[in-house]
């Protein structure tokens, strides 16, 4: 890992770490006001893929925490950049209410498959058009592969299964613009005027949040909530710089030990 410098800025996971659906982690709110008042750039970094940005500030906002729009930087805003850059027509597997997020790309005659978390899509008929796209040259791209994530009734299936399945019928590597794809790490931190070295990532998945964080350069705190399961912290090598019960725990120790 790189020479450490004095912090300068901090990413914070969304869902699993501030919230769990409808529900905030208890005392998340009041330990991001703690948080601001540190001179940190802050940013919020999040895989989801159920919702447009629009809807998420939306319903951060309702939980009582102050988070602007331009704060937050999704793996579907990685993936959009990605699709614009590449100039494809993709085959978007993700729900209904993260279209916004990519309104003004062309899906005629798609000639790309963009699979996120979609739930109500993820059946054969589907994934077989997806397979089809792909075997045929489609470029395949996975706007992460999380092995599962935390509803209120518990754990559930992310898009990495689905991801891999194709994977496996077409013999073709995806490309992955969410977490823990360094790019994505780098790309939050663009117009903060931080390094890396100068970061510390807050979340709940020891190896896409943490592990990825670290791959990078920054400094990852896991913290015991969301998705997090017993002896999560020894998957990943190295191991995380801390681990601690929740977000106000992590948020504690930074104000006490890295400013």
């Amino acid at each position: 890992m790189a020479t450490r410098r004095a912090l300068k800025a901090v990413l914070v996971d969304l869902s699993g770490t501030l919230h769990i659906e409808d529900t905030a982690v208890p005392g998340a709110q009041e330990a991001l006001k703690r948080l601001r008042s540190a001179p940190v750039a802050i940013r919020f970094v999040t895989n989801t893929t159920k919702e447009c940005k629009r809807d998420l500030l939306e319903r951060l906002t309702k939980l009582g925490f102050d988070i602007k729009q331009e704060e937050i930087f999704t793996s579907l805003t990685a993936a959009r950049n990605l699709l614009e850059q590449k100039a494809v027509r993709p085959l978007l597997l993700v729900e209904d209410n993260a279209l916004h997020d990519f309104t003004g790309i062309d899906t005629s005659e798609p000639n790309a498959v963009v699979i996120g978390l979609a739930p109500d899509h993820f059946n054969y008929q589907t994934l077989n058009k997806a397979f089809r796209l792909i075997i045929d040259g489609a470029p395949l791209i996975a706007i992460h592969k999380a092995r599962y994530y935390k509803r209120k009734d518990g754990l559930a299936l992310g898009p990495g299964p689905f991801v891999t399945g194709l994977e496996y019928a077409t013999d073709v590597k995806a490309t992955v613009v969410g977490k823990p794809a360094q790019t994505f790490f780098l790309e939050a931190l663009r117009g903060t005027n931080c390094a890396p070295e100068e970061t510390v990532m807050i979340g709940d998945d020891c190896r896409d949040d943490v592990g990825g964080a670290q791959d990078a350069g920054m400094l990852g705190i896991l913290v015991k909530t969301g998705k997090y399961r017993e002896a999560d912290e020894s998957k990943i090598n190295p191991p995380p710089y801390l681990t601690c019960e929740s977000f106000p725990q992590a948020v504690d120790h930074i104000l006490k030990h890295l400013l």
